[in-house]
């Protein structure tokens, strides 16, 4: 249902407001600090018209009023303008995302520190689904007269690596001609088909190098298997502890949850390009009194694995969804730029 638009501007006052403050906030406050142009005593009729309709509440019979779950997601969906993060804070999450190791999970574990740090709340970050990823291209590199690594690279930015070991040795031209008859091999196909089967028939496909071969082929199959597994980093959680918005009931079930990597990937790889979860929208019990602020970062133009925020509902949503949003940007330019 959508609220005329007097009620709509108290509605988007108080719950700034009281994310602002903590505090609930009053008629008076109202008439104040808006150019709503009425009394008091309408203000407080108003007040009063939103509280009988679910968006907002009063803790007590003198109090002013604070924003329910269902105020909130007014606000969010039709109230809540994006925020311009300044040019020098884009940079700044833009470095610190990028410094250090380039490898896809080091960057997502910048990410969510980084996130963390922002927002004093938790954050966590997902590693792309593999699903439908392809091999993009197998490199080799040496390490010592009998042992190389392998280096997967895949179409959806991972990149694994598996060491190996022969008993002959492993000179540059004898690596140059596995890398070509390998990427012959593997170049394009999807890392679930490549299964041992499929290694036995690739390497029968490998005429003179078959002897030379299974070692290899099983350290690219090994980096497959990592490959198909989507990892979790967080980052923050202690930071609930300490928020005045949580009991630590709250905060304890919450960081329960962070504690889940499977449970995390499921609800933020599910999610669309950005969203935000109030409560039990998540479908998580442990998050009943938590937002979850997610947005997905692409590869290739396709949709990957996804950063977030997980914060007490009362939280600066505009703010928070901006860096989010950005620093999902970031990741996609990053893990882009390894391909």
């Amino acid at each position: 249902m959508e609220l005329a638009l007097r009620k709509e501007k108290i509605l988007s006052a108080v719950v700034e407001g009281y994310i602002a403050s903590g505090e609930p906030i009053g008629s008076k406050a109202l008439q104040s600090e808006t150019d709503l142009g009425v009394s008091s005593a309408t203000i407080r009729n108003e007040l009063k018209a939103l509280d009988d309709e679910g968006y907002l509440a009063q803790p007590h019979t003198s109090a002013g009023r604070v924003p329910t779950r269902k105020g909130y997601r007014y606000y969010i969906d039709r109230l809540m303008k994006p925020e311009i993060l300044p040019e020098r804070l884009r940079e700044n999450i833009e470095r610190a995302i990028r410094s250090g190791t380039q490898a896809p999970e080091s960057i997502l574990s910048r990410t969510a520190t980084v996130l963390a740090q922002l927002t004093k709340a938790a954050a966590a970050a997902t590693t792309p689904s593999s699903d439908e990823a392809r091999i993009h291209r197998i490199r080799f590199v040496s390490t010592g007269r009998h042992t190389s690594m392998a280096v997967l690279v895949t179409s959806n930015g991972m990149v694994k690596s598996r060491l190996f070991r022969c008993d002959f040795v492993l000179t540059p031209q004898l690596l140059s001609m596995f890398d070509k008859a390998v990427n012959e091999e593997f170049t394009g196909v999807k890392l679930r088909d490549v299964t041992q089967g499929y290694l036995q028939t690739a390497a029968s496909n490998m005429g003179e190098l078959t002897l030379f071969i299974p070692d290899v082929l099983v350290a690219i199959y090994d980096a497959v298997q990592s490959a198909l597994e989507v990892n979790v980093t967080v980052a923050g959680q202690t930071n609930l502890l300490f928020s005045d918005s949580y009991d630590f009931d709250s905060a304890r079930k919450t960081i329960r949850f962070l504690g889940d990597a499977k449970s995390i990937s499921r609800l933020l790889n599910n999610s669309r390009s950005h969203r935000i979860y109030l409560g039990e929208e998540s479908m998580t019990p442990e998050l009943a009194e938590s937002a979850v602020i997610t947005a997905r970062y692409e590869i290739g133009g396709e949709n990957a694995g996804a950063v977030a925020v997980i914060a007490p509902m009362r939280v600066d949503y505009k703010t928070i969804q901006s860096e989010v949003i950005f620093a999902a940007g970031c990741v996609s330019r990053a893990i882009g730029d390894l391909l």
